[in-house]
C-alpha cells in the first residue's frame, strides 16, 4: 500500500480507503462489513470513511465495532455532518447546534474519543459560513476533531471558506470529498486547481462510477441480480447519470481492452486513473467482501503510461 499526504496537512492516508455508503446499512451486513474492514486493515488501508446519516447512524455503529479491536493511532477515521438526523427544525444543516450535537452523537456511535476527519457533508446556504467554520474550529480546539473537511462544495464556496478561515485565524480545511471518476469529472476545471493552491487534498468517492467501471455490467447482458443497479433503492445514481447507456457500456468495453493490454484489471485501471492526479490523496471504495477489498487495494502504486492515458482520454471524449 502506498500513502499520500492529505492536502497541506502532515496526515498520511492510504491511496485506497474503505467507505461505508450503501454497504453498512443494517445488522445483517455487520459481519461482512467486519470482514471487509479486517481485510483492508491487513492490506494496509488506514483510512475508513462513514457518515452520521448513513443508515440513520447504523453505519457508524457497525464501523466503530469493526475497528474497536485495532489500536486507535493506527487508523484514520472520517465521518460527516449536514443531512437530516430527525424531524426537528435544528436536526439538519451546519448550525453550531447541529454540528456540536451530531459530533457528540457520532463519537458515541463510533465509540471513539476523537474523529480524525470531520466533514461538512454539503454546503449550508441557510447558516452563516463563519458560524459553521467557528463550530468546526472549536471542535478541533476541544480535541474532538483533528482535521476539517468538506464534501461536494462548489468552487466559490471553497474559496470563500478558505479566505474566511484565514481572516478569522480558524483551523483550515484540508480535505474535500467529491465524486470523481472517468465519467464524472466536474472537479477538474476549477476545484482541483483551487484546492492545489489552498492545500486541500481530494478524497474522492465513487471512483468506480457506482460499480460500472468494475466491468460487472455488460452491453447486451442482464443486470446481475446482486448488483446495485438491480436494487431499486440504490440504483438512482446509476440511472440518473446514464451510466448504463449504450455509450457508457461501449466505453467500458474499450477501457477493458486497454486494461487487458496493460496486464491489469479494469478496476485497477479505473483506480489508477483517479490516482494519476497528485491532488487526489485517496480513492474511497465500497466493498462487501474481502476479495473486493483485495482487488481494489491492488491498484495502489500502479502507474499508467502516457500512451494509455491518451487512449483513455480519446475513449472518454467520444
Amino acid at each position: 500500500m502506498k500513502y499520500r499526504r492529505l492536502g497541506r496537512s502532515g496526515l498520511q492516508v492510504s491511496e485506497i480507503a474503505l467507505g461505508s455508503w450503501l454497504t453498512h446499512e443494517n445488522a445483517a451486513q455487520a459481519a461482512s462489513a467486519a470482514e471487509a474492514i479486517r481485510k483492508a486493515y491487513e492490506l494496509g488501508v488506514n483510512y475508513f470513511d462513514t457518515a452520521n446519516m448513513y443508515a440513520g447512524g447504523e453505519a457508524e455503529r457497525i464501523m466503530g465495532r469493526a475497528l474497536s479491536g485495532y489500536a486507535r493511532d493506527t487508523y484514520v477515521l472520517g465521518t460527516k455532518v449536514y443531512f437530516d438526523m430527525g424531524q426537528g427544525a435544528n436536526q439538519r444543516g451546519l448550525s453550531r447546534k447541529h454540528i456540536m450535537e451530531q459530533c457528540e452523537a457520532s463519537l458515541r456511535r463510533l465509540d471513539v474519543e476523537y474523529i480524525d476527519l470531520y466533514y461538512c457533508h454539503r454546503y449550508d446556504e441557510h447558516t452563516p459560513l463563519d458560524e459553521t467554520l467557528r463550530a468546526m474550529d472549536d471542535l478541533v480546539t476541544q480535541g474532538k476533531v483533528l482535521y476539517v473537511g468538506i464534501s461536494e462544495w462548489r468552487e466559490g464556496e471553497i474559496a470563500e471558506s478558505a479566505a474566511l478561515a484565514e481572516r478569522l485565524k480558524l483551523d483550515p480545511i484540508v480535505v474535500n470529498q467529491p465524486e470523481y471518476n472517468m465519467f464524472t469529472r466536474r472537479i477538474e476545471p476549477g476545484i482541483v486547481p483551487l484546492c492545489e493552491r489552498l492545500g486541500i487534498g481530494q478524497a474522492v468517492f465513487s471512483p468506480l462510477a457506482h460499480g460500472v467501471l468494475s466491468g460487472k455490467y455488460r452491453k447486451g447482458e442482464a443486470i446481475p441480480q446482486e448488483s446495485r443497479a438491480a436494487n431499486p433503492e440504490h440504483n438512482h445514481w446509476i440511472v440518473s447519470q446514464g451510466l448504463l447507456s449504450e455509450r457508457r457500456l461501449d466505453q467500458v468495453e474499450r477501457l477493458s481492452g486497454i486494461a487487458g493490454e496493460l496486464g491489469i484489471t479494469l478496476v485497477q485501471l479505473a483506480l489508477a486513473w483517479n490516482l494519476r492526479m497528485p491532488n487526489v490523496s485517496c480513492c474511497i471504495v465500497g466493498a462487501t467482501r474481502p476479495e473486493q477489498v483485495a482487488q481494489n487495494v491492488s491498484a495502489s502504486g500502479i502507474g499508467l503510461p502516457e500512451d494509455a492515458l491518451k487512449e483513455i482520454e480519446n475513449i472518454l471524449s467520444e
